[in-house]
């Protein structure tokens, strides 16, 4: 096989959870321009519709479907469609996601179990959905969407941490019971990404100089800067194509080197 066929995802069907915007429309993208056919789905119809709308203007034919993935038998009949509608699922993303920025003290069990909900059962339930008929098929990619939370704490995000922390050790679950069968299953660990969730946190201050939470992010990123969408479509692409088949069980952090800096002397 030629070096650039590795990286080809032509003939592949992706399903990507909760991709009508931001990280994961970036990484369906990149794998429609790697050949991939496109599976998204969202929670809602009026979500579901705003992601058509882009994914039309981008020019990207997708099939998208209603679906909550905390919920197994809405995810079960959802993978049995997209089955009979498109074909069996060769990439998982699991992108769908939520944070609660709440002190720790002051958040509810509630709230606590909801971010564990879609963030580690969710994507427990839908890699279940798949991995049978990726058996069956021969082989799968499934990526789970991490962060650096995954590897560090910071206040107010104790949800979001053990959710991330759980998934990362869940992808290294997967890989264990399931690489015999060809199913490579690998964590994408994104940085701060510029996207419209995060864009107040990146608004100039009335007297022009940065946003403190800016200022932060800058200071601890080697490259000094933050991240675009398509500074993922390189590494979302690779582990779900060929060139991944010995990758598993590994966290790829995208995050420009933040992991890896201890941060400037003050």
């Amino acid at each position: 096989m030629e070096i650039n066929d590795k990286f080809s995802l032509k003939g592949k069907i992706a399903w990507v959870t909760g991709a009508s915007y931001g990280i994961g429309f970036a990484i369906a993208q990149a794998y429609h321009k790697a050949g991939a056919a496109i599976v998204f789905n969202d929670i809602g119809k009026e979500q579901l519709d705003k992601g058509l709308d882009a994914y039309k203007a981008a020019g990207i034919p997708v099939h998208g479907y209603i679906c909550d993935v905390t919920d197994e038998k809405t995810v079960n009949e959802t993978a049995a469609k997209i089955e009979k509608e498109v074909g069996v699922v060769d990439i998982l993303v699991n992108n769908a996601g939520v944070i609660k920025r709440v002190p720790m003290t002051e958040m509810n069990a509630a709230d606590f179990r909801l971010v564990i909900d879609v963030d580690l059962n969710a994507p427990f339930i839908v890699a279940k959905a798949v991995i049978p008929s990726m058996i069956k098929k021969g082989g799968g990619k499934i990526i789970n969407i991490c962060s650096m939370m995954s590897e560090l704490g910071r206040e107010t995000v104790s949800a979001y941490a053990a959710a991330k922390g759980g998934l990362k050790m869940l992808t290294k679950n997967i890989a264990s019971e399931f690489g015999q069968f060809n199913i490579q299953c690998n964590g994408l660990g994104p940085g701060y990404i510029e996207t419209p969730q995060t864009a107040p946190l990146r608004e100039r201050q009335g007297d022009g100089s940065r946003h403190p939470f800016d200022q932060f992010i800058i200071a601890k990123t080697p490259a000094a800067r933050w991240g675009k969408p398509e500074d993922l479509e390189g590494p979302a692409v690779f582990l779900a194509s060929n060139a991944s088949d010995f990758v598993n069980g590994h966290i790829l952090y995208v995050d420009g080197g933040i992991l890896a800096y201890i941060g400037k002397q003050p």
